[in-house]
């Protein structure tokens, strides 16, 4: 991934500093080598934002500044990566990595009505826990490690074509005209 689009998307250390909740974190969040963007913090900072999205808890924001600090990461594009899980792709996320879960541990699916309330879910938690959230780490798992992958392959071939690029200039230029 170009470094420049990157930075375009990315928000800055400032605007971070207005989201509240990440004031818990105190100012070591500010560091730069969780803001520098390279191939590594980019692609686990991708891995971090993917996973924590897939998870159904509350904070996903936070989690994921959490680890992006504790991995070394790319700081904004985990916490941004989290809203992949927004109130539209929420329910058929959650939905998929609970039928999933469902099919690893052998449990008839008992959702057959999915409400996103607080007062379904706390009815039916008891219930649907367990499947949930195997299915969401699993999820969480591959969908992040496709996106550490995907980043990791087209950073690669980034740096590859630039190289290549070069190498045709410096041979163009040792022709001469």
């Amino acid at each position: 991934m170009p470094r420049k689009t990157l930075k375009r998307w990315l928000p800055t250390p400032h605007r971070i500093r207005e989201i509240g909740t990440l004031e818990v974190l105190g100012d070591w969040i500010y560091q730069g080598n969780l803001w520098h963007i390279n191939r590594y913090s980019a692609a686990m900072g991708c891995f971090v934002g993917i996973f924590v999205a897939f998870l159904p808890l509350p904070g996903q924001m936070l989690l994921a500044a959490i680890l992006a600090v504790l991995l070394r990461c790319n700081l904004p594009l985990s916490v941004a990566l989290v809203w992949i899980t927004n109130p539209v792709t929420m329910p058929p996320i959650f939905y998929l990595s609970y039928q999933l879960g469902a099919l690893l541990i052998d449990v008839p699916v008992q959702v057959t009505a999915f409400e996103l309330s607080l007062e379904w879910i706390s009815a039916r938690i008891g219930v649907i826990w367990q499947p949930l959230l195997l299915g969401s780490l699993l999820s969480g798992l591959l969908c992040g490690s496709l996106g550490y992958t995907a980043v990791s392959l087209l950073w690669r071939l980034r740096i590859a074509r630039k190289w290549q690029s070069r190498r045709q200039q410096r041979a163009a230029r040792d022709r001469g005209p």
